[in-house]
């Protein structure tokens, strides 16, 4: 953190402590809560109903949150989130007390829907923190987030699955509901305040919704982030099914084993994540964040692939192929994760969006939307494939989401270098600069109209009251834009004119 002041530092810090328990809140279910409700008599599908209604809420309402951000303050929708979802926590843990099935999973749904008001406003507001206060460093910062949110997701069902073991149902929610309570004070106090603008415009327009969902550019970036998202939730419904029955050393794999895999995704993922974000950050390529990006969508392809493996691949389904096909798909998820964030915040401020609260909270709201949108998409749809047909098929669907994506962001790159290169101003072309005594010329010059006797003789200047042709020509010469008068704007002396003065040369960027 060289180079940071104290507030950066005491900002990334709380995010990292925060991010970690939030991560962990939100696993540590996963082991017992399904063993719960079958003792309430419910089925499997119940289990997805609790699930789904997380992310679905979280899709509708991270918008909302993220435009209303301005308004409402970062701060205050920081501890307002976290503070939620930690009084929702302590909630869930009295369920375990309830005998009846169908109000156990009415309650579920509910505090689940509550939960995930209080995590989108927590996501949005910090993903908006880190766009405010590390302008220069948007992606490496989000990438250092996202690598604690996942070790929390990592550790969380270990922790909980020992808590749950030790005092039941209710002792996991309770611990780390205080916990959060607790991490809502943490930031009350340690937290800096975090100004609503960078560059406070009475003039300038609020963005909209809409507006943002107009830019290709951003549409790109959040369809890469979508499809990433997907492609997590596609494994975490159907990798178990698709290894049910394969054997290692005459050995089928118990689920401590097909669960230790998705360390593998979640490891990498994590290792990967300050890697993209430095290439992002760096600047080494005109757009990096979108060529980071397209990397990003041709690795998890790649992964899956070899995952399955595909029908028409020459390769079997082995423990080792596993390993590389979920290793390159944890690279592939960073990459576009943190390549995703970073482009839809640059692309915005490139459209023409103020550098404000307002857009980081709407881009960071539609990220967190979209995210939530394809960890719903990606189970539910690959669970029905997977049903209806195999893996070795199903796995069409996120490869296929991935080759629409990588064509896009393909495109866009190509366009974007057109256009820059048909911009360019042509240094190497001859250019005709007129004579100036023709351009000073009256009209009359060389005519037999001058009356007789009022001929000036060859080395007679012109008279100072002679007009408007009567101007010194020294001075002409040195007239700020006087050149500009004449079709040749660029060549006007630049000490003395303001950039916005120059010629629009188009912008470096091009449209996009």
């Amino acid at each position: 953190m060289r180079g940071f002041h104290r507030e950066q530092v005491l900002t990334i810090l709380c995010f990292i402590i925060v991010n970690f328990c939030n991560a962990m809140c939100g696993s540590m279910q996963a082991p017992f809560y399904p063993v719960e409700a079958r003792k309430k008599g419910l089925e499997v599908w119940h289990f997805g109903l609790v699930f789904g209604s997380f992310e679905i809420t979280v899709f509708l309402v991270s918008p909302l949150v993220g435009i209303h951000l301005d308004r409402i303050g970062v701060k205050k929708t920081l501890n307002l989130g976290i503070l939620i979802v930690g009084v929702v926590l302590i909630l869930y843990g009295c369920l375990g007390m309830m005998e009846s099935g169908s109000l156990f999973l009415g309650l579920s749904i509910f505090l689940r829907i509550m939960e995930a008001f209080g995590n989108s406003a927590f996501l949005t507001g910090s993903f908006s923190a880190i766009a405010r206060e590390f302008p220069n460093n948007v992606a490496s910062m989000f990438a250092v987030n996202e690598m604690f949110y996942g070790l929390g997701e990592i550790a969380g069902p270990m922790f909980g699955g020992a808590l749950y073991s030790i005092g039941g149902f209710t002792l996991p929610f309770t611990v780390m509901g205080s916990f959060l309570i607790l991490s809502s004070l943490f930031i009350c106090l340690l937290l800096p305040d975090i100004p609503d603008d960078v560059h406070s415009d009475d003039r300038a327009i609020k963005p909209g919704l809409s507006s943002a969902l107009k830019r290709p550019s951003i549409l790109i970036a959040l369809f890469q982030v979508f499809t990433g998202a997907a492609s997590i939730g596609f494994l975490q419904a159907t990798l178990e099914p698709h290894l049910h029955d394969f054997q290692h050393n005459d050995h089928v794999l118990t689920p401590f084993q097909i669960g230790a895999l998705f360390v593998v995704i979640g490891g990498t993922y994590g290792i990967s994540l300050p890697v993209w974000g430095c290439l992002c950050d760096w600047g080494w390529f005109n757009n990096s964040q979108k060529l980071v990006e397209l990397f990003g969508g041709l690795l998890v392809a790649v992964g899956f692939m070899i995952l399955g493996p595909f029908v028409y691949l020459p390769l079997k389904k082995t423990l080792a192929s596993v390993l590389v096909g979920m290793t390159i798909h944890g690279l592939g998820l960073g990459a576009s994760v943190v390549g995703g964030f970073s482009d839809a915040h640059k692309s915005a401020l490139r459209c023409g969006f103020p550098d404000n609260i307002d857009t980081y909270g709407l881009v960071s709201g539609l990220w967190t939307s979209v995210f939530a949108f394809g960890a719903f998409v990606g189970p539910t749809v690959g669970g029905v494939l997977c049903y209806m047909w195999t893996f070795q098929w199903a796995i069409l669907f996120v490869v296929g989401l991935e080759a629409i994506s990588v064509t896009l962001i393909f495109g866009c790159l190509v366009a974007e270098w057109t256009l820059n290169e048909k911009e360019r101003p042509r240094d190497l072309e001859p250019l005709i600069v007129p004579d100036i005594k023709e351009v000073l010329k009256p009209t009359d010059y060389g005519t037999g109209d001058v009356p007789e006797g009022k001929q000036r003789r060859r080395h007679e200047s012109v008279p100072s009251n002679g007009g408007p042709y009567a101007i010194p020509l020294h001075r002409s010469y040195s007239q700020p834009g006087f050149m500009s008068l004449y079709g040749i704007p660029f060549l006007a002396s630049s000490r003395h004119q303001d950039r916005e003065a120059l010629p629009y040369l188009g912008s470096v960027n091009g449209p996009y």
